[in-house]
């Protein structure tokens, strides 16, 4: 992609102006993607026939009827291969068998396409979007981790060759390579975007979201998938905006360099803004290890069939999130209820702020066979509030650090619009 053409919005309104036209957009997707894949590793399926002729499809309904250039129209985006993309297999990156490809597209996809998006492919998941990493590497570092689950998505944008990829978050499986990738990723509220065709791993957790180059990007594609471009037209908040910084209670976790790292941040973001620190109720300690229970309790139900199968050919991570899921059973209800006093105590936590900002990871990508510690993104996925991951931090190796922009739950207006104006600060 050129460097006039790097967001969604970039390339929309160039295709509109017919300064050029989605086959060519989709060639130069395909192009850098054949100049990067060979270490970078972000694809797990890819046909660039299909991606070419989709796009002169697009070129077609745009010479036919203008009015029909959609919010994407022409757009090159990835989905994560645990959502179908029809005539595509959905291996969500594991060593079962995948019985063909899938017939329909997800819900997600669907809305996407009904918009103008070219569907480039999928992009490489860990097992099942949990924990046993998959080939792909960090775009600033191929020595190091693009974090997980939504590796693929999160390399391929943070290499330039695409500008908005489908993820999911279950645990921390966007804002973490957003982080690791020096993009941009966004979990909405919970329930926000349909599931439907998604491969799932937690009913109470998952989220469908996207990685994108630009807030702006994020912003558009989740309005397309949610279907509700009321929701998540970023708000305007330049005046008045009320910044809560909150350390977590996990803040002595973190690499002391990324303390400072994040607390510079915060000091440069508050010279223009009202930012405040804002301490977690006593009352939430514990919603870390509640989400750990949900998540590991509802992973074994939703695989149960796939471990009775094929358990040979699972890897021992996931064996031990499944086994953890079976021995924490007698927790379940407390973590659940546990989840709820969080969530009624959101409103105590916002009482005074428009939106919270947080550190998102323990520190930069590690190298060390891992997709990094999702500790500090647990809290909101199970708070079910929209959390934005921002870009514009660095760490002492000289790679992405990101922090997240949290607002209440159906605040994604507010988080997104907040999260612009970080990012312009930051950046």
């Amino acid at each position: 992609m050129s460097e006039e053409l790097t967001s969604a919005t970039q390339i929309v309104g160039a295709i509109r102006r017919r300064e050029v036209s989605a086959e060519e957009v989709a060639r130069r997707t395909l192009e850098r993607i054949d100049a990067v894949e060979p270490v970078l590793r972000a694809w797990s399926h890819l046909d660039a026939e299909v991606v070419l002729a989709e796009a002169r499809e697009r070129d077609r309904q745009q010479a036919e009827d203008p009015a029909s250039v959609g919010l994407l129209h022409g757009v090159p985006v990835g989905v994560k291969d645990i959502v179908d993309v029809a005539g595509m297999p959905t291996s969500n990156g594991a060593d079962v068998p995948v019985d063909g490809p899938a017939v329909h597209d997800a819900v997600a996809v669907a809305r996407l396409r009904a918009e103008g998006a070219v569907i480039v492919g999928k992009t490489v998941t860990t097992e099942y979007a949990l924990f046993r990493p998959g080939p792909t590497t960090n775009p600033h570092d191929p020595s190091r981790t693009p974090g997980g689950s939504s590796s693929g998505s999160a390399a391929a944008v943070g290499a330039g060759t695409i500008p908005l990829a489908i993820g999911t978050q279950t645990a921390g499986s966007i804002v973490r390579p957003a982080a690791f990738c020096g993009v941009v990723g966004g979990k909405p509220t919970v329930g926000s975007v349909p599931r439907d065709g998604v491969t799932m791993c937690s009913s109470t957790l998952d989220t469908i979201g996207l990685l994108g180059v630009d807030v702006g990007s994020v912003a558009t594609g989740l309005e397309a998938m949610a279907a509700d471009p009321e929701s998540f037209t970023p708000a305007p908040v330049e005046d008045g905006l009320r910044v809560g910084f909150v350390r977590t209670f996990e803040w002595g976790l973190i690499d002391p360099a990324i303390q400072q790292v994040v607390e510079d941040g915060v000091q440069r973001l508050a010279g223009s803004v009202d930012v405040r620190e804002v301490a977690l109720p006593m009352s939430m300690r514990g919603i870390v290890q509640a989400q750990q229970v949900i998540m590991n309790v509802e992973c074994a139900d939703e695989l149960a069939a796939v471990r009775a199968a094929h358990e040979d050919l699972l890897s021992p991570q996931l064996i031990k999130v499944l086994d953890d899921g079976e021995a924490w059973r007698w927790a379940y209800g407390p973590a659940v209820d546990h989840a709820a006093l969080g969530r009624a105590l959101l409103r105590e936590l916002f009482a005074d702020v428009d939106v919270l900002v947080a550190p998102a990871v323990l520190g930069e990508a590690p190298a060390d066979g891992t997709t990094g510690d999702p500790l500090l993104c647990r809290m909101w996925t199970l708070l079910g509030t929209p959390a934005i991951g921002v870009r514009g931090l660095t760490g002492p190796n000289g790679l992405p650090v990101g922090i997240q922009v949290i607002a209440p739950p159906g605040r994604d207006a507010i988080a997104l619009g907040a999260a612009e104006l970080v990012v312009s600060h930051l950046a």
